[in-house]
């Protein structure tokens, strides 16, 4: 049944809750799995003897394998159906999260934080669509707003439940921990998800050249930006350089393009609207890691009150999200969403001010800064996209609001790693070493602070959003 007419749902009223109950459960596991890790990285570094560098590579493995399938998997998932594809990415982020269990090296967590960010790009390129399609009528706004909270809410339990694991049950239960609640998500979407292939209409082929060189590209630029000043990183990251233009060249000619950067071009709405979601998550990401540092190394707080500080942000972006959301249905995105930029922005700014004896409360201000800040910005953002583009191209903009958020991701990151490698080089964090931390942390710091006010410029310039398919 298609979602395009909807009939199932329109008799079915329920059944569209339990959807977006299915679908906020996985979008609440997912980054809640993610973010915990974070929580977790010096207990694992004891365990697993893992120095700066790779320590750095456990948040990053996973936003590899989250980039590399997303805009295959929303290609795909537009042609052969979202519940598919949504159904593997949440059952194979379970079972790869129970393969924690074999770990006995860091190189063989890397892998398992691979697999992870594998499947969950299958979730991320479809859960948004999915809803987008489902409440298609009335309340998308709300409705998105309401999976917004669900990641955010995850955001905010994975610092206080990674801590409290970490703690009392080990650093590998911050991996398996969430298991069961996944497996109802998985039973929930079975039930009430309807597909939403059409089997009179023949599937575009999947641009599988295409897919290659996004994965090339991809591993190129982040192995390249994060190796340097090494001569054989520098030459990868010009080849990945190359790739990018190849790979924009290949899309404009192919005639099942996994991109159709023509038409993108002439949405401006939506492209301005992934320049600012790219930013913004470039700025948003590396907080969890920078601040999981700061606060067990320089601070000297335990795991569980690390989580407890940090849950401050992502628990105001949670209760903001859904009202963004709610004033996006009514009011114009663009305004709403830029105001989040400038006061995220501005959080970043006082966190660069820092200092290794800085009064927690300096913290504070800046993660209340931090939360109303994003939580004004992601919804009322990822409404204006969704909403120009046409019904039947939902899977793949929703594929690429989450690259962009997974480019942005894997950017900033890719940066931290360079800072991390050139500043701590391959050594575990000692004391003797908590002066090199901390200019880490405030030159990531200020980076982020960049990042936000140009996504503020990218947002306002976006225009006014008409609901106009293209």
């Amino acid at each position: 049944m298609a979602y395009s007419d909807n009939s199932f749902y329109q008799e079915n009223p329920r059944a569209r809750w339990f959807v977006l109950i299915s679908i906020c459960i996985a979008l609440f596991l997912v980054p809640m799995s993610l973010s915990s890790v974070n929580m977790a990285l010096p207990a694992i570094a004891d365990a697993l003897h893992a120095d700066a560098v790779l320590l750095s590579w456990i948040p990053t493995a996973t936003l590899w394998g989250s980039i590399v399938l997303l805009l295959p998997a929303g290609r795909v998932a537009d042609s052969v159906g979202r519940k598919p594809i949504y159904l593997i990415g949440v059952l194979g982020f379970l079972l790869a999260s129970l393969v924690v269990f074999a770990v006995n090296s860091v190189e063989f967590l890397l892998l398992v934080r691979v697999l992870q960010g594998l499947f969950s790009s299958l979730v991320f390129a479809t859960a948004m669509a999915i809803i987008a399609a489902v409440f298609s009528g009335t309340n998308r706004g709300t409705a998105l707003g309401l999976t917004a909270t669900s990641v955010y809410l995850g955001l905010t339990c994975g610092p206080l439940f990674g801590g409290w694991l970490t703690e009392h049950l080990g650093w590998r239960s911050v991996f398996w921990g969430p298991v069961i609640l996944a497996l109802f998500a998985l039973l929930l979407a079975f039930i009430y998800i309807r597909n939403d292939s059409n089997a009179e209409k023949q599937s575009d082929p999947l641009d599988w050249f295409g897919s290659l060189l996004f994965v090339a590209l991809a591993t190129l630029l982040l192995f390249g930006l994060s190796g340097l000043p090494n001569l054989a990183n520098g030459l990868m990251l010009i080849a990945g350089i190359a790739l990018v233009f190849v790979f924009v060249r290949q899309q404009n000619r192919c005639e099942f393009p996994l991109v159709r950067f023509s038409v993108l071009a002439a949405n401006r709405v939506m492209n301005r609207s992934l320049l600012a979601s790219l930013l913004m998550y470039a700025a948003h990401y590396p907080v969890l890691f920078l601040l999981s540092l700061y606060l067990q190394y320089l601070q000297g707080l335990s795991p569980s009150e690390t989580g407890q500080m940090i849950l401050l942000q992502a628990l105001i972006m949670a209760c903001l999200a859904p009202v963004a959301g709610r004033l996006s249905d009514r009011f114009e995105p663009r305004l709403i969403a830029t105001i989040g930029c400038l006061f995220f922005g501005a959080g970043f700014a006082v966190l660069v001010f820092l200092q290794a004896d800085s009064s927690l409360n300096h913290v504070i201000v800046a993660l209340v800064l931090l939360g109303l800040g994003f939580g004004l910005f992601s919804t009322p953002n990822n409404n204006a996209a969704l909403g120009s583009v046409a019904k039947e191209r939902l899977s793949i903009a929703s594929a690429l609001l989450n690259l962009s958020r997974t480019a942005g991701n894997l950017f900033s990151m890719a940066i931290i790693m360079l800072l991390m490698s050139v500043l701590l080089g391959s050594e575990q964090i000692r004391p003797e070493r908590y002066t090199d931390l901390l200019v880490v942390v405030k030159l990531g710091f200020a980076s982020a602070c960049g990042y936000s006010f140009l996504a503020a410029w990218f947002s306002y310039s976006r225009g006014k959003v008409s609901r106009e398919t293209a």
